[in-house]
């Protein structure tokens, strides 16, 4: 087999892992009595990000090869996530004899599991750039067709989910089995990583004498004095806030439908949302035109409204009528600019404006900002809001009896924090366009 072929299989198990559970582990949750703690399975995610890519990477930069560490780190994770799995089926167990669930034995292995997977994505893009460096190729053209495979491998285990019931009378995507299959996924991902090449430890000084809170990113918060800069750190994690919210809450809202009327897409909730995925595969295409027409501070700007409509469509959404239907469709088209556009735009603006000795500090710090303290606190308080409108009756989240509002209240604030934040950014940050700069990238 060809080494691109190779490192496009990988790719693709690397986020088909990640998508058999992501957006329908609150479906599971809700079904076993644990719906009240979906928050916590995202900030998981969030918390172990800002600290765990930087330990993985440090030992593959000094101490094991990356293609091996990429190998350990699928396995542990795999197996930490069979045993939530395991959990998992004795809290169904105990739901259907009517006893009480508790959350420990199902979330604790699952923390170990995303400690263990969220370094990997970063730790299979240096295995891809170190393999396709030692074979001749060109890492700028020929990486990206490997990577879009990436998020053909989540489109696909979130069908798989969707459709497979593994005979529960259920789909997967409402039971402990999306955990089983993140197992296995995982587990062949482990097993496949030690058969890829070597990738040689870089023993460069630079690479060596890096400190743990240089790899974090911490010292890139010098940056902060410049005041363009800390503004743009400063929204970028306002933003961040977003960015995991319909992960965790996209599809119980959809499934809720079916509490009380009869609908395909109510009952698919994890392959509707799967378009998502779809509309970010094809947004990146869009980048470079809009990049160089409108500039960074523009598609920055396009994108925070874009996750206006992404909570606004689902506000106005159902899976009952025409309209309703197209406005999930809609929001789920959205998505792809929302997601695509801020972070792209927010990467090559880092790359422009940090000096090059703090490129990977500034990088590191973004992402922190972002998917680390951003998308935690978001997800926190997304629950929060959640809980406040809506409840679990009968393995549905629907809307809570007594409050006013429900899920298209819940829906209005997300839409109206993400306004606020568009609104500031657009008056407050200031960047002029250059589009020599961006054509240079």
């Amino acid at each position: 087999m060809g080494i691109k072929f190779r490192l496009t299989v990988m790719n693709f198990l690397q986020f088909a892992v990640w998508g058999s559970y992501l957006v329908c582990i609150g479906n599971f949750l809700g079904r076993v009595g644990l719906g009240d703690y979906i928050a916590w399975f995202y900030i998981a995610q969030g918390v172990v990000s800002i600290f765990m890519p930087a330990i993985i990477g440090a030992i593959a930069d000094k101490f094991i090869q990356p293609q091996r560490l990429l190998g350990i780190s699928h396995l542990l994770a795999a197996g930490f996530m069979l045993a939530a799995a395991y959990f998992g089926m004795e809290a169904t167990r105990l739901t259907a004899a009517g006893l009480p669930t508790s959350i420990w034995p199902i979330f604790i292995p699952y923390l170990l599991s995303v400690a263990f997977y969220m370094p990997t994505i970063a730790l299979s893009n240096t295995v891809a750039f170190s393999i396709l460096k030692c074979n001749g190729y060109d890492t700028v053209k020929d990486f990206p067709p490997i990577r879009v495979f990436g998020t053909v491998g989540f489109i696909a285990a979130m069908w798989f989910v969707n459709f497979v019931g593994f005979g529960l009378g259920q789909d997967a995507q409402f039971t402990y089995m999306q955990l089983v299959v993140c197992g296995a996924l995982g587990l062949t991902l482990g097993l496949y990583s030690f058969s890829l090449p070597e990738c040689p430890i870089d023993k460069s000084a630079d690479t060596q004498n890096k400190t743990l809170v240089q790899r974090l990113g911490l010292d890139a918060f010098v940056l902060f004095k410049q005041k363009k800069m800390a503004l743009f750190f400063i929204f970028s994690m306002l933003l961040g806030v977003s960015l995991q919210i319909t992960n965790g809450y996209a599809t119980p809202y959809i499934n809720s439908f079916a509490a009380s009327s009869q609908s395909w897409f109510a009952e698919n909730p994890t392959l509707l949302v799967s378009l998502s995925q779809v509309s970010e595969a094809l947004c990146i295409l869009l980048i470079p035109f809009f990049l160089g027409k409108f500039g960074i501070k523009k598609v920055m700007m396009i994108a925070m409204f874009a996750w206006v409509l992404r909570f606004g469509f689902f506000g106005i959404g159902n899976t009952e009528s025409a309209m309703g239907i197209g406005a999930l469709l809609l929001s789920c088209i959205v998505y792809g600019v929302a997601f695509d556009f801020f972070n792209v735009s927010g990467a090559l603006f880092v790359e422009q404006e940090a000096a090059k000795p703090m490129q990977a500090s500034a990088q590191g710090l973004f992402m922190l900002m972002t998917n680390g303290i951003g998308a935690s606190v978001g997800t926190w308080i997304a629950g929060k809001v959640v809980s406040h409108f809506c409840d679990w009756q009968g393995g549905y989240l629907v809307a809570r009896e007594g409050v006013a509002g429900g899920w298209q209240a819940t829906w209005g604030i997300f839409a109206a924090y993400a306004l606020a934040v568009a609104l500031l950014f657009t008056v407050m940050f200031k960047y002029k366009h250059n589009p020599a700069a961006v054509q240079n990238k």
